[in-house]
């Protein structure tokens, strides 16, 4: 069987599910707060970019020769657990913007519809129990698909971005928000510092797990470099590909569309 890697281990293929979901089960109840703390709030920016470039209409949908009109504007966000970009889409958009947040993990989900139902939007975006290589949705349901920061927890990421692709009408966009390859030569090295040294630290004081801590962090730097990422996705069928760095290449947007 072929083998992959959790961080730094390398681990057979079939094993990897099981291990990135027992991180997101140790630290669910703090994911956000520890979002916060690691990246001084600056993923609130990277998310913004994200939810702009999804540009849900805000005025009602526009219409098209081969849409009913007034049809809503729907997004699916994988690997989107607590909902914070789904949250911030249907915050964006008009009446008619509804969201799907697909995750693996029941703890992450759970969290999502406390927070979702507390916010009165549970009306708009709804939770589901999703595999991001096996999304239960038929072909061409929706307007944009996004993942933050959840491609790297992928098994098979090729699977993952085929079904991104199926799920996608034609002339919908595929958006991927990760953690990437620091590209301003002196801040690497302090941003590296931090990682390994810092961040496991907070893990550890804020969620009482380091190790959980210390994977996400050995997973960042085990993510294909951007142009090799752009490759994989041009090879799931995306077209007009492209990635923008932000904070000097800490993190990544890609974009791909559907065509």
């Amino acid at each position: 069987m072929p083998d992959t890697h959790f961080g730094f281990r390398e681990i057979p293929l079939a094993d990897k599910q099981a291990l990135v979901d027992d991180v997101f089960h140790k630290v669910a109840r703090r994911y956000d707060l520890m979002n916060d703390l690691m990246s001084a709030g600056l993923h609130r920016a990277w998310k913004d970019a994200l939810v702009t470039a999804i540009n849900p209409p805000t005025k009602g949908r526009p219409g098209r020769l081969d849409e009913k009109p007034g049809r809503d504007f729907a997004l699916l966000d994988v690997a989107g657990g607590t909902g914070d970009v789904s949250f911030r889409t249907v915050a964006a958009g008009g009446a008619g913007t509804r969201a799907s947040v697909a995750d693996i993990n029941a703890d992450v989900l759970g969290v999502g519809r406390e927070r979702a139902y507390a916010q009165g939007l549970d009306d708009a975006v709804t939770f589901v129990d999703a595999n991001a290589e096996a999304l239960p949705f038929p072909d061409k349901s929706f307007d944009a698909v996004s993942i933050a920061f959840g491609i790297r927890n992928v098994p098979r990421i090729d699977a993952a971005l085929a079904e991104a692709h199926r799920v996608l009408r034609h002339g919908g966009r595929f958006l991927c928000l990760e953690f990437s390859s620091v590209d301003v030569p002196g801040i690497d090295r302090l941003y590296e510092m931090y990682s390994f040294n810092v961040i496991p630290a907070v893990g550890q004081a804020v969620t009482g797990d380091r190790e959980a801590y210390q994977y996400l962090v050995e997973s960042i730097r085990k993510f294909p470099k951007p142009k090799d990422f752009v490759r994989m996705i041009e090879a799931a069928g995306f077209r007009r590909v492209s990635f923008t760095p932000m904070t000097g290449g800490v993190v990544a947007l890609h974009s791909g569309w559907k065509l």
